[in-house]
């Protein structure tokens, strides 16, 4: 199943000639009070509705995807969790290159650890990227996204796969500079997740995907996650053994290499297989 957000807060199911509204099933969702939870309701009742859902397509027409506003398929995520340099050839590209590093000392990833993206950053594809600090260069980093489907604290990643919810494609913009990487990275919409959330069942080894970006046409990434330092299920290890994941959070893997500044005017068009691809224009 491929789920998306549109236009104004409407749910749709995403299907090959289209997008059906489902929003009707969003009133299912268990009512909220103050203090409200601290996850993503949808998300954690996903399973669930998931019948409702399939139900709720078979009225409404489909409509084209270039005709709706993309939102991000998660609304409410209490962390995006970022994991940096989990590429090889990203960690060689990063210590070769003065305008990524910035003079900054660059580990991989055992030692680096993760980070924390600000969740007012999150944008769909169809929102785009507004650059700030327009004098010092911002890149576009594509990178598989994971959504946590339930609860998760200090799980084995033997068992990690069993708490995703799905899989989206996630762009880490980066403002390059001295400073800690989650300031750089966390401006209002420098963490892209689109164009819709992939259930788990579609994607039966997320170590197993291709993964391209361009800019203006130009092809700047092309990898795979097969080269994935840490998997998607060793990175749920660790971060559920320093953060309680809830459902909603996003987990953002990494990025290969071919890491490259944009400008206000470009579009980038992102893909990952089983996924699909987003159009995001830079302004």
């Amino acid at each position: 199943m491929k789920i998306c957000r549109f236009d104004d807060n409407r749910l749709g199911l995403v299907s090959d000639d289209g997008i059906r509204d489902v929003s009707a099933v969003l009133s299912k969702l268990p009512a909220a009070t103050y203090p409200f939870p601290r996850h993503d309701a949808l998300i954690a009742h996903l399973a669930e509705l998931r019948p409702e859902i399939e139900r709720a397509a078979k009225s409404p027409k489909p409509v084209p995807v270039e005709k709706l506003k993309l939102l991000s398929p998660v609304a409410n995520p209490g962390k995006i969790i970022a994991a940096p340099v989990n590429y090889k050839k990203h960690l060689e590209e990063a210590l070769a290159d003065k305008g990524i590093h910035h003079g900054n000392l660059v580990q991989e990833i055992h030692k680096a650890g993760m980070f924390l993206k600000a969740t007012s950053a999150l944008v769909g594809a169809g929102e785009g990227v507004k650059l700030v600090h327009t004098d010092r260069r911002n890149d576009h980093e594509c990178e598989l996204a994971v959504i946590i489907g339930k609860r998760a604290k200090n799980v084995a990643a033997a068992d990690a796969m069993g708490y995703v919810a799905g899989y989206a494609i996630g762009l880490d913009m980066t403002i390059r500079g001295p400073e800690e990487r989650s300031l750089r990275k966390s401006p209002d919409s420098y963490a892209v997740l689109g164009p819709w959330l992939v259930t788990a069942d579609e994607v039966p080894d997320p170590g197993k995907l291709a993964l391209k970006l361009t800019v203006n046409g130009e092809l700047r990434q092309d990898a795979h996650t097969s080269d994935l330092i840490l998997s998607v299920a060793q990175l749920i290890e660790w971060g559920s053994s320093f953060y309680t994941l809830h459902p909603g959070d996003v987990i953002l893997t990494g990025t290969p290499q071919g890491v490259g500044p944009v400008r206000p005017g470009d579009v980038m068009l992102a893909t990952i297989e089983r996924i699909g691809s987003m159009q995001v224009r830079v302004t």
